[in-house]
């Protein structure tokens, strides 16, 4: 084999060996590389805890936005009825009263009309045309939901009755209406007007 075959071929072999030599280390760094990649159990165990904790705190962040949320809309409801039930009772307060006002002005002419029938008066038609007006005024205060109170006979109540005078009379039981002086008249349960009365045997 001359010399120039001989250095053909140790060249040949120094390439080869340079050729193995970086394939090895090339493997030897993606070993080293994936070795490092590649995490520990026991990380991805701290990991998974972690994450865990944090939506864990999430959650509770936003259960607790919720019941906030949920205090303020039942506050705001029951705000809200309470304010619908004042104001239908205001409305239902307002219009009694305009009722009562009203019914006292006609009240009023009621009384002059049972003066008037009861004076004495010749003339029948005349008599009888002032009690036909005086039926009409007693059906408007009907139809407004105002009553007469009853007083004569009945037991003394100061809520109803207002005492002028007292006597003593057998005829009558203890603390007894036993004669009205003006009659007292209620709208459902309010007194508009309460009747004048005298009481026996207080």
């Amino acid at each position: 084999m001359s010399d120039i075959e001989k250095e053909a071929s140790q060249n040949e072999e120094k390439t080869a060996q340079t050729e193995q030599t970086e394939q090895e280390e090339q493997t030897a760094e993606k070993t080293a590389g994936t070795a490092e990649e590649v995490p520990s159990e026991d990380n991805n165990a701290e990991e998974q805890v972690s994450e865990t904790a944090a939506l864990e705190e999430k959650i509770k962040a936003l259960e607790d936005a919720a019941a906030a949320d949920k205090d303020k809309y039942l506050r705001l409801l029951a705000e809200y009825d309470n304010f619908r039930k004042r104001s239908i009772q205001e409305k239902f307060n307002a219009s009694a009263d305009a009722t009562a006002k009203a019914a006292v002005e006609v009240i009023s002419v009621i009384d002059n009309f049972e003066r008037a029938m009861a004076a004495e008066c010749s003339d029948e038609n005349y008599k009888k045309g002032v009690e036909m007006i005086y039926g009409q005024f007693i059906d408007v205060i009907k139809k407004l939901g105002v009553e007469e109170i009853e007083a004569e006979g009945k037991p003394f109540d100061p809520n109803l009755h207002n005492a002028v005078t007292q006597v003593e009379d057998e005829n009558f039981g203890e603390n007894t209406v036993s004669q009205v002086y003006q009659k007292g008249y209620k709208l459902g349960d309010k007194v508009i007007r309460h009747a004048m009365v005298v009481v026996a045997n207080p």
